[in-house]
């Protein structure tokens, strides 16, 4: 069974999570930066390459709620350790791949491994960090995972310029295999329920899941996908799939997803405020770099110097963010963060117009930290309470709901952009209409975040009245 939290110092513990975040993270943003370099490589069209991103990203969202499942049943350190197997041998196939289609398969692959490098690290942060070190624990994964997406382009660049795009895979691939010896020696086992059959796998509830997730998830990736099918289909089978998933799970003995679990007003509302704040902080990425291009007229460099620095302060402020958690309380800091994120999404929408650079430099500092606040304090909020068979399947439905998030604020935020500026030919409108857009579209946000912080009162409201006491 699992050693007490004061048998085993958390240190080691932290480092070997913290990893298996990182790995996940620089698994989806080194990737960005070879897509150039591929074109050439295989003498493949954009539409094609774009894969390589999309293969990773498709799978862990399909994959993550079954990747917690799966630790709940057979022992979370367990399959960390399967996972990160998986990595490693997916990221050197992806290495020695002769051919586009190889490539896209491993990156696939990688996915899959990356689903639970993302799902488990929280659960086990859970089950082995002392109580009153968890939103520490929860404001470190949220440091690592920031820290990812910013170092992956400037890794991908730098082993660009020293090699070739296989040295990126081989670097996740070392990534993942440190990782392994860190959980291995680190982590104390974890027995799996004993009684542990196929029948506690919910196979036709997973596989209605998976149907559900991979047509929204191409639904949403737009012209990306570039596939012969058109978004409103997957739309439809999408909702078809997921209808029929609410059947088989009300009729299972062992459902994927209990319905208790959602109608939990923190675990429930948690997950919904969750895919709104991913929502939101996807609009950053996919609009601002129009604004920064055709409206104040940086460079490729300029902006990428410009959208790094969300992730970097992110990088710097997520453990400050967890002690917070652990000092102040989840719900308070939710709700700090919730007002502040408002504010910041503001300062966005109307500052960059007045103050150019300046004012979007300053407007990301004031929210990327916002963003921070929030995850640390809804993690530990939503398994604050739950028991250790449910802590797994609880960490995927977090990682699920944010994924769901980002994908659908790249598809309605960036599609409100264009509705706002009328043309969807960026180049040939005016700046001042680029600005307008841009604002707008900030604007809506800042009103999503409203809503969120609506609903993170209604929360702390129903549970001051279960169970009258401080906060947190």
């Amino acid at each position: 069974m699992i050693d007490t939290p004061k048998a085993r110092a958390p240190r080691p513990i932290l480092i070997t999570l913290a990893a298996a975040t990182l790995t996940a993270s620089l698994g989806i943003s080194v990737a960005s930066v070879l897509l150039p370099t591929l074109t050439r490589s295989f003498s493949a069209t954009v539409s094609d390459v774009q894969w390589v991103v999309l293969a990773y990203l498709v799978s862990i969202t399909v994959a993550i709620v079954s990747a917690g499942r799966l630790g709940d049943l057979f022992g979370h350190r367990r399959v960390l350790n399967l996972g990160l197997v998986i990595f490693a041998t997916a990221s050197a196939l992806s290495a020695t791949a002769p051919n586009l289609g190889l490539l896209i398969t491993g990156r696939a692959l990688q996915g899959l491994g990356g689903a639970i490098l993302i799902a488990l690290p929280m659960s086990l942060a859970r089950n082995l960090v002392p109580e009153e070190r968890i939103g520490t624990a929860m404001g470190l994964l949220g440091t690592t995972s920031a820290a990812g997406t910013a170092l992956g382009p400037s890794l991908g660049g730098l082993l660009l310029t020293w090699g070739d795009w296989r040295m990126a895979f081989w670097l996740l691939a070392g990534f993942a295999s440190v990782t392994l010896v860190l959980s291995i020696t680190s982590i104390s086992r974890v027995s799996a329920r004993d009684s542990t059959t196929l029948r506690d796998l919910d196979c036709p509830g997973t596989f209605l899941l998976m149907i559900a997730l991979a047509a929204y998830a191409l639904a949403t990736s737009g012209e990306a996908a570039a596939i012969p099918i058109s978004p409103a289909v997957l739309i439809s089978g999408a909702l078809a799939a997921i209808t029929l998933f609410v059947i088989v799970e009300t009729r299972v003995a062992a459902p994927l997803v209990p319905f208790a679990l959602l109608s939990n007003r923190t675990t429930g509302i948690g997950f919904i405020m969750n895919l709104l704040v991913g929502t939101v902080m996807m609009s950053t990425l996919v609009v601002g770099p129009f604004f920064l291009a055709f409206s104040l007229g940086l460079n490729e460099a300029l902006i990428g110097l410009v959208m790094a620095v969300g992730p970097v302060v992110g990088a710097l402020f997520g453990i400050p963010a967890g002690r917070l958690t652990d000092r102040l309380g989840a719900r308070r800091v939710m709700v700090i963060g919730l007002v502040q994120t408002v504010l910041g999404l503001l300062c966005l929408a109307f500052l960059p117009r007045y103050l150019g650079v300046g004012g979007y430099v300053a407007a990301l500092i004031s929210l990327t930290p916002a963003f921070q606040l929030f995850l640390a304090a809804n993690n530990t909020a939503v398994l604050a309470d739950a028991s250790k068979e449910q802590r797994g399947r609880l960490s995927g439905l977090l990682g699920l709901s944010r994924n769901l998030g980002l994908m659908t604020g790249a598809s309605v935020m960036s599609t409100l952009f264009v509705t706002v500026l009328g043309t969807g030919n960026v180049e040939q409108a005016m700046p001042t209409d680029v600005a307008h857009a841009f604002s707008m579209t900030f604007v809506a946000a800042s009103g999503l975040a409203l809503i969120t912080l609506g609903l993170a009162a209604y929360s702390h409201a129903g549970r001051s009245r279960e169970a009258p006491g401080p906060a947190g």
